[in-house]
């Protein structure tokens, strides 16, 4: 996908979204005004920013970034019974962390709007792959899953895909007094204990509400 310089991406999205400032673009991005600058200098635009512009203001990708084809979702999307939810190329680790935490999208996957709505935001889901066998057997190497970025409250128990320093991983968590515990299914691996200034590493990135597996 070519890429348009970064002046006409700007112009794009201020004309489409109502916005009129870097200030105000950098606030609907969740990102710092620097970052708009570094941008500029290296004429790019980075993949979660067209993410991002996409939950928020319904942008169509391949628009954000080429200005050719529809500029909205292609629903008429009040009408529509299903929601495109993006599948970003980022891999949870099953196991002892991963690395590959881009959100660079690599594709769209339709699920019934009325069925998204029991679960959570619909606006602020994202699929992921998992790799390793940690979880297993509730999931397995290769799973795909769907996580909602909108519950970060840890109810014990529950799975969620969790930050920890530069790594990123899918665990089931519990709080204890001054304490995060994050567990595997696998009882071959032990229980991670986060404590003290170790607790303020955790990024909660989201609760998994869904699993999909591919029989092989």
């Amino acid at each position: 996908m070519a890429v348009i310089k970064f002046e006409s991406f700007l112009k794009r999205v201020f004309e489409a979204t109502g916005i009129t400032s870097q200030t105000e673009l950098a606030s609907a991005l969740n990102i710092n005004r620097s970052a708009i600058t570094q941008a500029r200098k290296k004429d790019s635009i980075p993949d979660k920013w067209v993410l991002q512009l996409y939950r928020s203001f319904g942008l169509e990708p391949d628009w954000v970034e080429t200005g050719m084809g529809q500029k909205f979702q292609k629903e008429s999307d009040s009408d529509s019974i299903y929601k495109d939810i993006p599948k970003v190329k980022a891999r949870l680790s099953a196991g002892g962390g991963s690395f590959e935490v881009g959100s660079e999208i690599e594709g769209y996957y339709a699920f019934r709007k009325d069925w998204l709505g029991t679960k959570g935001a619909i606006n602020k889901m994202v699929l992921m792959n998992i790799f390793g066998n940690s979880m297993e057997p509730e999931m397995k190497d290769g799973d795909t899953i769907l996580i909602d970025e909108s519950q970060r409250d840890v109810l014990a128990g529950a799975i969620y895909a969790v930050g920890v320093d530069d790594t990123i991983m899918v665990k089931r968590l519990e709080k204890h007094p001054n304490k995060l515990v994050l567990l595997s299914d696998n009882k071959d691996y032990s229980p991670i204990y986060l404590q003290g200034s170790e607790i303020n590493s955790v990024r909660i990135i989201g609760k998994v509400i869904w699993v999909s597996r591919e029989l092989r």
